[in-house]
């Protein structure tokens, strides 16, 4: 059963998300929030496996909200959907840079929700590679990147771990970066886990964050430097 804790602040759209999410048999609605500090000390108290958080949110934000829940060591099996009227914006983006999974607009279609969070669930980001594509863009549009100290250990990643990184960031699943590289899937999975692991990353999308602001990848080349 996959566990999900629903955070906005208008009642009605909670009460939509909840009547399309508790109809399915292997999902289950554990708790509701209307702000953002809320939902940070409901996740403690039900630990969810996915959080649907909307980004603006009263009290305390949903990037805020998302940065502590990914910052407590009692939630590190919760993974946060970002919702969002906007589409892909510099507030998503810092809401992955804070340890979101992904996200989704608020219009999306409810098969579409709820195939996401069967994804998110299982520990795949949500990040399709339309969207990917569109994030890539974002960020190479922006002057700043993190500090060079910031992502040393890509320094610890061996060869075949920086193609891995290179074909995430491109938005493939294991199998389709297995069927890329002539691996296993079960291969391919343990390359992203040991990659995950040595860059302190809690999932694929702040893999995708790491390959580009870290330089790794450039938009334009699918070839790690």
């Amino acid at each position: 059963m996959i566990r999900v804790l629903l955070v906005d602040d208008q009642a009605l759209i909670r009460a939509g998300f909840r009547a399309l999410l508790d109809a399915e048999e292997d999902i289950e609605v554990v708790a509701e929030a209307a702000d953002g500090r809320q939902a940070v000390e409901l996740a403690a108290r039900h630990v969810p496996d996915v959080a649907l958080v909307d980004i603006k949110m009263p009290v305390l934000d949903g990037i805020q909200a998302t940065r502590r829940i990914a910052a407590h060591p009692g939630l590190a099996g919760v993974h946060v959907v970002i919702l969002t009227n906007y589409g892909l914006d510099e507030y998503v983006l810092e809401a992955l840079r804070a340890g979101a999974s992904g996200f989704l607009v608020k219009d999306t279609e409810p098969a579409e929700l709820i195939q996401a969070i069967r994804v998110v669930a299982r520990g795949d980001a949500l990040l399709s590679p339309s969207v990917t594509r569109r994030l890539i863009t974002d960020i190479a549009s922006r002057p700043e990147r993190l500090p060079a100290g910031d992502h040393k250990s890509l320094a610890g990643l061996t060869d075949r771990e920086r193609e891995v990184l290179a074909l995430v960031a491109e938005g493939l699943s294991n199998d389709e970066i297995a069927a890329r590289l002539f691996l296993s899937p079960l291969t391919s999975k343990t390359h992203v886990s040991r990659i995950m692991t040595k860059l302190n990353a809690r999932d694929r999308a702040q893999l995708v964050v790491i390959a580009y602001e870290s330089g790794l990848v450039t938009p334009g080349r699918r070839d790690a430097r």
